[in-house]
């Protein structure tokens, strides 16, 4: 199977204690990364400045040789805090990624935020699929009824 990218980093900043106050303070935060067959899905929470907004992920997987940009969609209904708007984003990746590194950009107003993981950027590495553990081999008579005469 292809190789598992797990995140070097909590994979639900989100649900930790003062995301609200962080995403007030720096206008964008990760809010939460999954991957799945598709490639790496996650949300960004952003500052409501201004009706029109950018929020786009630029990403690596070969340590910044080169890198791409992905636009970031807005997620209706906006969060019940009033003051944030979600986006979310899919990084498509094919099966033999082994790393990826990626920051979140947020446009606005004329300003441009990023969200870098604090200098360090969100990092994710490959992990090879362990297959199921096959149990123990059986007897294939095990099944059978005995019979005794």
């Amino acid at each position: 199977p292809p190789p598992l990218l797990e995140p070097l980093f909590p994979p639900q900043p989100g649900a930790s204690p003062g995301f609200a106050e962080r995403v007030r303070q720096h206008k964008v935060r990760l809010e939460w990364v999954r991957a799945d067959p598709a490639g790496l899905r996650g949300a960004v929470r952003v500052l409501n400045i201004a009706y029109e907004k950018v929020v786009s992920v630029r990403y690596t997987l070969n340590g910044w040789a080169s890198c791409a940009e992905a636009a970031a969609a807005y997620q209706p209904p906006a969060p019940a805090d009033g003051i944030t708007d979600r986006f979310a984003f899919l990084l498509p990746l094919g099966a033999a990624e082994t790393a990826l590194e990626f920051a979140v950009r947020y446009r606005v107003a004329g300003a441009e935020y990023w969200d870098n993981n604090e200098g360090k950027n969100y990092r994710l590495r490959g992990r090879q699929r362990v297959p199921p553990a096959a149990g123990p081999p059986q007897d294939p008579d095990s099944s059978a009824w005995i019979h005794f005469i």
